[in-house]
């Protein structure tokens, strides 16, 4: 596989950001390019493990060692091949998924894993580039009909395997433009729109159809979706965001994650001059340590702020693989994200106890304490209290399940104890031939999982559908039951 020793001959490196000064008065994506002989190096450190980890690491099961190798050798058509078996979308996760498959790799037991990402997201880059993604359209049409629920990638996902299959294929999106949190949510500055956009275009000439700015359950009914198609899928997502109702919530300037960063995107792509949400001089506090705070800290630099703090309620996490999580599970470490890089400020073991505001109901600062781990919870540490300016505050600590929307009620479909849509082994709901994917049934979770599940849920619909099915599922009926 690939070089044999290149692991220990060639030393890891990913590609370099752009510089801070220069970055962050655009909205463009931080990476500059990388010379393809650079990237072989890179994928010549893939080694012939015997038991590639990385496979299990990753929820598609991408033949990770099969592509370094055919990169190393040069083989770019191959290499696009074997990828697209197990990914309809390697340019997203190749930009947006935190890697897992790294920290599984062979050679990250004593050394610094295979860059994997940045190989896949190059590999699909120089299939672009020389026109290796085409359209794939069925050889038939089946006659069956099927509406997809939701743009982001898990209905992408469903719906572009289920087109493949022949089958007539409609995604609703109630957003103005298809793409989900990829359009509305992810900034610029991580993955820029015309990416998105290109793949849709494939999709749109293998005939998947798209309908934006339709909002199901309203405009059209559930009763309509059950009489006109003869599957449908919920990719909904997760949107249902967690709040903060302590003292001074009502003041303005608290606002969700998902209600600033939206506005960002719009702006980047000059959709609008000036965001409604628009920070610029203001002193911003971000509460939420993960990927959606990091988003609000890049979008909050280039709107221009005076300061921005990060608040995490969870202790700094060590810099090296802590021992209770070995190799090759996923390890809570200390991550510098490129915004975290622009301007890093962030406190950790604190908590928020109060949002403070002036007579005019406007946010001027808020409370907050230290905070240690005992019994089980969070307790304020005595003496600790203290106050940080703030005119806005952006809630990013995540999402509990999708909205109770008019939707889920009139297909009366069942939820689970989380409040997720219940189904079966098969992503099948409580009601026959309605299907979910995505993080409408699993929960908050990373964008590699939705398209395992998109791709997963279009097998089983075409199961459905047809008695049978050619479509892969990169989880099997077997090991959804396990996880259920």
């Amino acid at each position: 596989m690939a070089d044999p020793k290149g692991f220990m001959t060639t030393e890891r490196q990913t590609p370099t950001r752009r510089p801070v000064d220069v970055r962050i008065q655009d909205w463009r994506e931080v990476y500059e390019p990388q010379s393809f002989e650079h990237l072989q190096k890179q994928a010549g450190r893939c080694m012939d493990c015997g038991i590639p980890f990385c496979h299990s690491g990753c929820p598609l099961g991408n033949l990770i060692p099969e592509w370094n190798d055919l990169i190393w050798r040069g083989d770019k058509t191959e290499a696009i091949n074997r990828l697209h078996a197990t990914n309809n979308f390697p340019e997203f996760t190749g930009r947006l998924c935190p890697a897992p498959c790294e920290t599984a790799c062979v050679v990250a037991i004593n050394r610094e894993a295979v860059t994997i990402k940045q190989v896949e997201l190059r590999t699909i880059e120089e299939a672009f580039d020389a026109g290796d993604v085409k359209p794939l359209a069925p050889d038939r049409i089946s006659g069956k009909t099927i509406a997809v629920i939701g743009s982001g990638p898990a209905g992408l996902a469903a719906a572009q395997q289920l087109t493949r299959a022949g089958h007539t294929v409609a995604v609703y999106e109630r957003a103005d433009k298809i793409g989900g949190l990829l359009r509305y949510g992810i900034p610029e500055f991580k993955m820029e729109k015309h990416i998105l956009d290109r793949r849709l275009s494939q999709m749109e000439k293998e005939g998947t159809r798209f309908r934006a700015g339709v909002d199901v359950g309203v405009e059209l009914t559930g009763a309509d979706l059950r009489k006109k198609y003869d599957a449908i899928v919920l990719a909904v997502g997760a949107t249902k965001w967690r709040d903060l109702p302590i003292p001074g919530r009502e003041y303005r300037g608290i606002y969700q994650a998902m209600e600033f960063l939206p506005w960002g995107n719009k702006q980047a792509l000059g959709e609008i001059e000036v965001s409604p949400i628009n920070v610029a001089g203001k002193h911003v506090v971000i509460l939420g340590g993960g990927d959606t705070g990091a988003d609000c800290l890049g979008t909050s630099i280039r709107q221009g702020a005076a300061s921005i703090t990060q608040l995490e309620i969870m202790p700094r996490p060590s810099d090296e693989r802590p021992g209770s999580q070995p190799w090759p599970t996923y390890p809570m470490i200390y991550r510098v994200s490129s915004a975290h890089e622009e301007n890093d400020n962030r406190m950790f073991s604190v908590s928020t106890e109060e949002f403070l505001g002036d007579a005019d109901g406007n946010l001027r600062a808020i409370r907050i304490v230290e905070t240690k781990f005992e019994n089980g919870k969070f307790e304020p540490v005595p003496g600790t209290a203290n106050e940080i300016p703030a005119d806005f505050v952006f809630l990013a600590m995540g999402f509990t399940g999708p909205e109770q929307s008019d939707l889920i009620s009139q297909l009366e479909v069942k939820l689970d104890d989380r409040g997720n849509i219940a189904r079966n082994a098969d992503f099948e709901t409580s009601e026959e031939g309605i299907f979910v994917a995505g993080d409408a049934g699993r929960g908050q979770s990373l964008i590699v999982w939705a398209i395992a599940e998109g791709r997963s849920a279009a097998a089983a619909v075409d199961r459905y559908l047809t008695g049978e099915t050619q479509l892969p599922s990169p989880i099997e009926p077997t090991t959804r039951q396990l996880m259920v």
